[in-house]
Parts: C-alpha cells; sequence; structure tokens
C-alpha cells in the first residue's frame, strides 16, 4: 500500500527543490485551477453531505408515513366494502 506521508515528503521535496519561477508559475496555475474548479461546482447546485443526509432521513420518515397511511386507507376501504356488502 502506498504511504501517504511518504509521497507528501517527496513532493515537498521536489517543491523545494525547484527554481522560484517554475514555483511561481506552480502556484499561480494551482490557485487559478482551484478557483475555476470551485466556481464549477458552485454552478453545478451541488448540496453538502449534511443536507443529504438530513433529506434521507425526511424521506425516510415520510415513507414511513406514507405506509401508515396506506394502510389506514386500506382499513377504511375495506370497512366501506363490508358495509356496502352488508346492506
Amino acid at each position: 500500500m502506498i504511504n501517504p506521508a511518504k509521497i507528501e515528503e517527496i513532493a515537498k521535496q521536489i517543491s523545494s527543490n525547484m527554481p522560484q519561477g517554475v514555483k511561481n508559475l506552480a502556484d499561480t496555475f494551482e490557485s487559478k485551477t482551484k478557483q475555476a474548479i470551485q466556481n464549477k461546482l458552485a454552478e453545478m447546485d451541488f448540496v453538502s453531505r449534511e443536507e443529504f443526509d438530513i433529506q434521507s432521513k425526511v424521506l425516510i420518515r415520510t415513507r414511513e408515513k406514507l405506509a401508515e397511511l396506506e394502510a389506514k386507507v386500506a382499513d377504511i376501504e375495506a370497512k366501506l366494502d363490508s358495509d356496502k356488502h352488508a346492506e
């Protein structure tokens, strides 16, 4: 398995040995890339994990309530049907 700490150490060594101009170019590229990605992600209307989890719980509760209501409606329909046949 790849050790992330070792990769980070190698990256720091490479970075420290680069000429300053290349470092500046890399920093500029990184910041511009991050900015572009953040802008695109903001446009895509993503939700946070927390909001997703909250909405999942709401959906589960809604499904449970729907199942309860469907059972109640089935009981009422059965009672109405039995009253209809009794007449």
